[in-house]
């Protein structure tokens, strides 16, 4: 089943705002990495006051830029949430710099925990929970964590989930007994379906940390299928291949349209429903993604400097 509203042959896309993905998309957040954050020359005129920027840390990028793209971002008034990839740290003297750094420059107080897409890790952590363990983020105000809906086949190698369940088990532990406020930000899907039964399938599993559902920003299609494949999109690139297929849409760009509609009126049917947020990822470029969620957010969408 086709989850998106893809334009067709030369009909302009939808750009009207429904109560319910107004909602749905109000305090989303942007994820961003240093060298995509520089051709932004504002982010107040791009994202609404308070939007969450998530840093991304890949492997090789130096602490450095990650510690000034989070300065800057401070700075502009919006809070920061870097990424912490246990796997690509060598020690725990090195994650003492980094959140000596990151707290001493740039103020912050809230941090991304994850694994990390590297298959041999570089030092002594190759978990979120061993970086939690340390003991080195007490203090901060938000702890989030890594969700796969869909699955990671790097932690379960059989294309189960019995080890990832385990792990968000101890992670709502660890919340009920701290102060900080958690967060399941996930890997981006293309089915809303399938979101919904992993969403409800870990709430009966007692696991009740607010998930905030991540979802790829438009992009042209190749590019969209390129990522998908790189980071490990499970059945849902199913969606993605199904269009490839069709020459008219092959040159059309991908909307999340139809995939936030479907999600957004779940959520305003079910208002416990775990979904909390929503994460994009801007795959298609930090300021189409920003656009979009402007024309379909309402006043969810509204940029800081136009409020």
């Amino acid at each position: 089943m086709a989850l998106f509203s893809f334009r067709r042959d030369n009909a302009p896309a939808a750009t009207g705002v429904t109560p319910e993905v107004e909602t749905f998309l109000k305090g989303f957040s942007m994820e961003v990495m240093p060298r995509t954050a520089e051709k932004v020359e504002d982010f107040r005129a791009i994202l609404p006051k308070g939007t969450r920027v998530y840093i991304a840390h890949i492997e090789g990028t130096p602490i450095e830029d990650m510690v000034a793209t989070a300065k800057r971002i401070s700075a502009e008034g919006f809070p920061v949430m870097p990424h912490f990839p246990a796997r690509i740290i060598k020690d725990r003297a090195t994650l003492a710099d980094w959140i000596a750094r990151y707290q001493g420059e740039a103020g912050v107080k809230q941090a991304l925990l994850l694994g990390g897409g590297v298959n041999t890790p570089a030092g002594e952590f190759d978990s979120s929970i061993q970086l939690i363990e340390t003991g080195l983020f007490d203090g901060f105000e938000r702890l989030h964590v890594a969700g796969h809906p869909e699955g990671n086949k790097d932690i379960d190698k059989d294309g189960g989930d019995a080890i990832v369940m385990q792990a968000l088990k101890w992670k709502q532990d660890f919340a009920n007994r701290t102060d900080a406020k958690m967060a399941i930000a996930t890997q981006f899907c293309f089915e809303a379906g399938p979101v919904i039964d992993w969403v409800n399938r870990i709430n009966a599993a007692g696991v009740s940390i607010p998930v905030h559902i991540g979802v790829a920003g438009p992009a042209k299609l190749q590019t969209m299928i390129k990522f998908a494949i790189a980071c490990g999109v499970g059945p849902s690139l199913r969606v993605l291949q199904k269009r490839a297929m069709d020459v008219t849409k092959l040159l059309l760009p991908y909307e999340p349209n139809e995939f936030i509609t479907e999600l957004a009126v779940h959520k305003a049917q079910s208002p416990d429903f775990g979904i909390e947020s929503v994460h994009f990822f801007p795959l298609g470029g930090i300021k189409t993604n920003a656009t979009w969620a402007t024309e379909h957010g309402g006043a969810s969408g509204v940029p800081a400097n136009q409020a």
